[in-house]
């Protein structure tokens, strides 16, 4: 999984590069689309993470293949359904939400011959992400990371062949960028759904339409919190970078520089948290508590070993790296003073994000959605803002840091009060035994 989050986010890394070889505007229209699909795609997280909980819990308990390959079929159709609807409202809504959030008539050209290919192409991003789900529900993390890892290398191959119109591709420009997403979609979805079918995950369905509004009730009451969760730090960061703001250009770029070390800097910890949600699933499913605690233990010990390891790195050379990345001596000098803050405090972020992904596969998504709201909206909002009078950007940095490290402390308490703590792993019933006949 850490290979597939690589590949998305380098998706958007080529994205920028080459549009940013044709023109201002074509750069432009990119910063403005990120993080408007960065919030919609939060939904297909969202529902993955509500298929994840609901089919790995059925294979804990012991379901028949036929109900597991309905609840499967009943989270597709149900991503389907979402996925055509959201794509056609900010097809249509495009230009009044790009227009308040500040695009001008010479971006929003751009955006729209973006968009209206990465609106059509929504509805396969939710039906890609919930087969990966189907797979890593059954323990299978390989297959998940193929479908993302093959879907980034082909989308970032056409990149450059219809943005700039190589060979016998047509010069499409920013409308190229978004084709190309556009045919990966939906070639990694015909494939995903071709290798679930042949694994027998979406056969052998009898009575395909019994128990679909408690199969939908089910997938939604996990995926929806769990979307909104994921929505939330986008739009946190928004109000915090325009804390970061009253500081001047040179303190915005800074920042938006470590933000994105940040980003890579957690991708194996965002990928420990797809790793964990079907262990606890498919154990709490089993009444295999024990395992689903001893689950939860170990990832928080796994961040904190990274978190330790990374702050290291990035407080002996977070100047370099930051040097490397930024346009300037002056912004490079604000994201080294963020990554040496803020590094230390990165296994905070980690075991927030495993604990919410614990917490949705044991069917408490209310708990992680108040876990991450409390975050940005209790922590590290209000402090970017207290502190960044007095202090400047180092107060900003030092908010984050003391965010991340009191949520971690609440994850901690949060795990405890929904029965995973980590540190208790007491209650194995006769039943779980015979749940668990591997062991």
């Amino acid at each position: 999984m850490t290979l597939g989050i690589l590949g998305v986010i380098s998706v958007g890394l080529a994205d920028a590069y080459f549009l940013g070889r044709v023109g201002q505007a074509e750069l432009a229209a990119v910063g403005f689309i990120y993080p408007v699909t960065v919030a919609v795609t939060s939904l297909s997280i969202g529902l993955s993470a509500g298929a994840n909980a609901a089919l790995s819990q059925a294979l804990g308990r012991g379901d028949d293949d036929s109900a597991a390959a309905r609840l499967s079929l009943h989270a597709l159709g149900l991503g389907a359904v979402l996925g055509v609807l959201v794509g056609l409202a900010l097809w249509l809504g495009q230009k009044p939400l790009f227009a308040l959030i500040g695009a001008g008539e010479q971006v929003l050209p751009e955006i729209g011959a973006y968009v209206v290919w990465w609106a059509a192409s929504f509805p396969f991003l939710v039906l890609s992400m919930l087969v990966g789900a189907i797979f890593r529900a059954r323990g299978d993390g390989v297959t998940a990371s193929v479908i993302m890892v093959s879907q980034a290398s082909v989308n970032i191959i056409l990149d450059p062949l219809l943005i700039f119109g190589l060979g016998p591709f047509p010069e499409m420009s920013t409308g190229g960028a978004g084709l190309a997403t556009f045919l990966v979609r939906v070639a990694a979805t015909a494939g995903g759904l071709f290798w679930a079918w042949r694994q027998g995950h979406l056969t052998g369905c009898r009575d395909p339409l019994k128990r679909v509004p408690q199969n939908l009730w089910t997938i939604g009451a996990v995926g929806l919190p769990a979307a909104f969760s994921n929505s939330v730090n986008p739009a946190g960061m928004a109000m915090v970078t325009a804390a970061v703001a009253t500081l001047g250009d040179a303190a915005v770029a800074g920042f938006g520089a470590a933000t994105r070390v940040q980003t890579l800097a957690l991708v194996p910890m965002l990928a420990l948290s797809s790793g964990i949600g079907p262990v606890v699933g498919q154990n709490w499913g089993a009444d295999r508590r024990d395992r689903a605690r001893g689950a939860v233990r170990a990832t928080f010990l796994m961040c904190a070993g990274y978190g330790a390891a990374i702050g290291a790195v990035l407080l002996l050379f977070g100047g370099p790296i930051a040097s490397a990345i930024a346009s300037g001596e002056e912004d490079a000098a604000f994201a080294t003073t963020y990554l040496r803050i803020v590094g230390l405090s990165l296994f905070g972020y980690g075991m927030v994000v495993t604990a919410n992904a614990a917490m949705n596969a044991r069917s408490k998504a209310v708990w992680s959605m108040g876990l991450s709201l409390a975050r940005i909206f209790a922590l590290y909002l209000p402090l970017a803002w207290l502190l960044v009078g007095p202090f400047g950007f180092t107060g900003v940095s030092a908010a984050a840091a003391a965010a991340n490290v009191a949520a971690a402390v609440a994850a901690l308490w949060a795990v405890t009060r929904t029965g995973l703590s980590p540190l208790g792993t007491s209650d194995r019933s006769v039943s779980a035994v015979v749940a668990s006949p591997g062991e």
